[in-house]
């Protein structure tokens, strides 16, 4: 029955992530469920805020557990449950702690643990994007010899497992931190601007068309596929996600009039 209660408190965690990321405007559509816990496949828009709810909103289903299990805890010895059914009370209360070392482990500051993914989310509000992405893997590098250790000193085959898939995902993380900050550095369209974000757009075929499936550059073509002719009422920016149409991306657009 513990496992059953594992795999049900991870379930609901994991549902919090994808509700909170569809919640944003991102896209949810597969949980997984394996010996390690469970992942969410989230893609939410790439927003600092946007992301750090969707990743918040896992570990808030097992805050909001913690006071009902204490609760039915409490309920369950004043009403004389703890003693006429000794066995469904010490469940409740294996439960209870399943819950709260599930949210302790999740919240440490690891990449790709929550707890990492949170803190790179805040760093996003003040370093960008890549950088944070960078700073949270490093750090979570830090965490994957931390694992290492306790899987020599336990002999802890679990750790070890622990260890590498968080070295994986550091390594992939880091990857994109790097491909992120090239482009950032790329030329920019200073006559365009996204009316979201304010960054303009950069040069180059970063847009893919929708009918054939060719890049191309749509402000050098006015949203216009140069191979097939297809014309784009909206247009994505590339650094927050948002959809506008070309003509909101015209800095005399988006300058107030001077009266």
């Amino acid at each position: 029955m513990e496992y059953l209660a594992l795999f049900l408190i991870v379930m609901l965690h994991e549902f919090g992530h994808a509700l909170a990321c569809r919640q944003v405007g991102g896209t949810a559509n597969q949980i997984l469920l394996w010996p390690l816990g469970g992942v969410a496949y989230v893609d939410p828009p790439p927003r600092p805020g946007a992301t750090l709810w969707s990743i918040v909103a896992g570990p808030l289903v097992n805050v909001v557990l913690l006071p009902v299990i204490t609760a039915l805890g409490l309920l369950s010895r004043s009403s004389g449950w703890a003693v006429a059914a000794p066995n469904a009370h010490a469940l409740l209360r294996a439960i209870g702690f399943i819950n709260l070392t599930l949210l302790i482990f999740n919240m440490l500051p690891i990449y790709p643990l929550d707890g990492g993914q949170i803190l790179r989310s805040l760093l996003w509000f003040v370093l960008g994007r890549a950088r944070s992405l960078m700073v949270a893997t490093i750090i979570g590098f830090i965490g994957v010899a931390g694992f290492v250790i306790l899987a020599f000193w336990k002999q802890s085959i679990w750790f070890g497992v622990l260890a590498l898939f968080v070295l994986m995902n550091c390594v992939g993380g880091l990857r994109h931190a790097q491909a992120l900050l090239r482009f950032s550095k790329l030329p920019r369209r200073d006559e365009f601007a996204c009316p979201g974000c304010k960054t303009a757009p950069p040069l180059g075929n970063f847009w893919k068309c929708g009918q054939c499936s060719q890049p191309f550059d749509t402000f050098q073509t006015r949203a216009v596929c140069p191979y097939c002719a297809a014309q784009f009422a909206l247009t994505k920016c590339l650094d927050c996600g948002g959809l506008h149409p070309m003509s909101e991306w015209l800095v005399s657009a988006l300058a107030p009039s001077k009266l």
